[in-house]
């Protein structure tokens, strides 16, 4: 044993995968300790809220000003106000107008600001622009000039008599974070259903993993099953055997599996069960790889002694045949679990994975995002977390297979 660790903390393939999931695992066990409360609660109102810490706006107003005049806030409240697609317009109306912009940055506010006060006027009509795009700029040119200006912004207490100023805030004052009540970091900001991505997140990758290791300890010790019987028996028993395995072999794995996932129904698919279902459809190529270690050691001397020994079949194939390929099912079990992990992000994907409306997984994370045009919309943080996620946890666990197989067979050693 001794000998067997030193060996693997010697391949740098293994450590660096046990080391990754190490750490998505303390990740899963610890931030739910530090960070309390159901990862399915919706705290936004149905939007994609952007990474960050966000905080009350009425607890800023009601907090202690300071007086801070910031020689370039004018530039950052304009630069951050201004949208793409309003440098776009101002561009497009400089152009009609016949200005020359083809040294023009849109990377560069301060420049595009300057050169359309400088230029924009309400009374420039391009040819061929219609009135309701010239009343935009009109628009955009006031939003501009208001920003910019020295005016004092105004609060408004709105009450059924009507709207009363309540009190009146300056452009130079300023309030401290830590006297606001009421801050929320998101640090991956929102959903469309408005939940904590980061705690939905830890969430679901528990629960994967969780289907992952079930579906791998179905699929492991069906195969592992299987395998032994067909290779030690043979015969008309290593036949049927086969026989079934050539079927589910032959009808595609994922076919089969989408198949009898539809045909549970919504409700009765928990986790557990698509953990079974993706177990018991994915056994095979264990089963075809188990037999055949066990085809070459059924005749070896010691297996033949035990035999001549009166030694039952149980015991003989788990005292004299199973330690001998232990080593290749531990590095069978550990595809099946990357495998079953990544079945359910595909179910999911389908709309077939778990119910919805008790526990997230990283499949229903990337439905989710899809459903609603995260990937379209800009959204990144709702689905590109979870494809990290996921293959992250594949890559260690295919790292830890390949370090193992380089300690286990002598052909791969250095």
């Amino acid at each position: 044993m001794k000998n067997l660790l030193r060996n693997l903390l010697h391949s740098s393939k293994f450590v660096a995968g046990a080391l990754i999931f190490i750490l998505i695992l303390l990740t899963i066990f610890i931030y739910p300790l530090m960070f309390p409360g159901n990862p399915l609660e919706m705290i936004g109102v149905g939007t994609f809220a952007k990474p960050g810490t966000y905080v009350s706006a009425y607890d800023a107003v009601t907090s202690k000003k300071e007086t801070l005049r910031l020689s370039d806030a004018d530039d950052k409240r304009l630069a951050a106000r201004l949208s793409y697609e309003d440098k776009i317009s101002m561009t497009e109306w400089l152009t009609a107008a016949g200005f020359d912009i083809s040294d023009l940055d849109l990377d560069d506010t301060d420049e595009l600001l300057d050169m359309w006060h400088a230029n924009y006027s309400p009374d420039i009509k391009p040819k061929g622009m219609i009135k309701a795009r010239l009343n935009y700029f009109k628009r955009l040119n006031n939003s501009l000039l208001e920003m910019s200006g020295s005016d004092n912004y105004l609060v408004i207490d709105r009450t059924d008599e009507g709207d009363e100023v309540k009190s009146k805030i300056n452009k130079t004052d300023y309030v401290n974070v830590k006297d606001i009540a009421n801050t929320k970091t998101l640090p991956l900001g929102t959903d469309n259903f408005g939940r904590d991505v980061l705690k939905e997140l830890v969430s679901a990758a528990k629960t994967s993993l969780q289907i992952g290791f079930i579906a791998g300890i179905v699929a492991t010790l069906i195969g592992l099953t299987l395998g032994l019987l067909a290779g030690y028996l043979g015969g008309i028993s290593d036949d049927i055997i086969m026989f079934i395995t050539n079927i589910f072999t032959v009808i595609p794995g994922f076919v089969l599996l989408i198949l009898i996932a539809y045909s549970i129904g919504q409700d009765q698919r928990g986790p557990a069960v698509v953990a079974l279902v993706i177990g018991l459809t994915s056994w095979t190529w264990t089963c075809r790889s188990v037999r055949s270690q066990v085809i070459s050691l059924r005749n070896r001397d010691h297996v033949n002694l035990s035999r001549l020994s009166g030694h039952s079949l149980v015991r003989i194939i788990l005292t004299d045949i199973l330690p001998y390929i232990a080593s290749y099912v531990v590095m069978a079990f550990i595809l099946q679990v990357s495998s079953g992990i990544l079945s359910e992000a595909q179910l999911s994907l389908l709309g077939l994975g778990p119910k919805t409306t008790e526990r997230a997984t990283l499949g229903l994370m990337m439905n989710w995002a899809m459903l609603y045009s995260a990937h379209t919309n800009g959204s990144w943080w709702a689905y590109f977390p979870v494809i990290l996620t996921i293959t992250l946890i594949s890559f260690s666990l295919n790292l830890m297979n390949t370090g193992l197989d380089q300690v286990f067979n002598p052909a791969l050693r250095d």
